[in-house]
């Protein structure tokens, strides 16, 4: 009974630097990084994609793992159709914060583009457990699904059988 008071002392204290240990600490970017973030954004937003994917890469190089350039990035590379590689970079920020929703909403973006409708729906129903139905992340990504994605099916090699056509010499 003497030791009640110590003991709750205690675990009050092991519980308070456990929850400490668990939070993620904000990344501080490189002053580099963060110019060559700021003339990537640029650069997209006047439609030159791939000199912001140079500059986000450039950005990568100097940051390796920073969550905010594998964003950037994997957002350009999507604008540039290139569904794959912005799925990686998605995934690669997810490993590093799993809660973070525009990397949750950006992976289902890529996914419906690429017509992984169903695997979309996963991302959206994750984002409407973190954040709710009504947060933008959500609604976007429910809004595209609505619309069945942007990009036209891929038809293989064995969907499309030429007519053979004989002539004459």
């Amino acid at each position: 009974m003497r030791f009640t008071p110590a003991g709750l002392a205690l675990s009050l204290v092991l519980a308070l630097a456990a929850s400490v240990g668990h939070s993620a600490t904000p990344q501080v970017l490189d002053p580099r990084a963060v110019m060559l973030l700021d003339q990537g954004r640029g650069e997209l937003a006047a439609g030159n994609v791939n000199g912001a994917i140079d500059a986000f890469e450039a950005a990568l190089a100097i940051q390796p793992g920073a969550t905010v350039v594998l964003l950037d990035l994997a957002e350009a590379t999507r604008r540039e159709g290139l569904q794959g590689k912005a799925l990686h970079y998605y995934r690669e920020a997810l490993e590093r914060d799993p809660k973070n929703l525009a990397a949750i909403s950006g992976e289902g973006e890529a996914l419906v583009e690429k017509g992984a409708v169903e695997k979309a729906r996963r991302n959206l129903s994750r984002l409407q457990t973190l954040c709710g139905r009504t947060c933008p992340q959500t609604t976007a990504l429910a809004s595209l699904i609505a619309r069945g994605g942007s990009a036209p099916r891929v038809v293989t090699a064995e969907a499309v059988k030429p007519e053979p056509v004989v002539s004459a010499n």
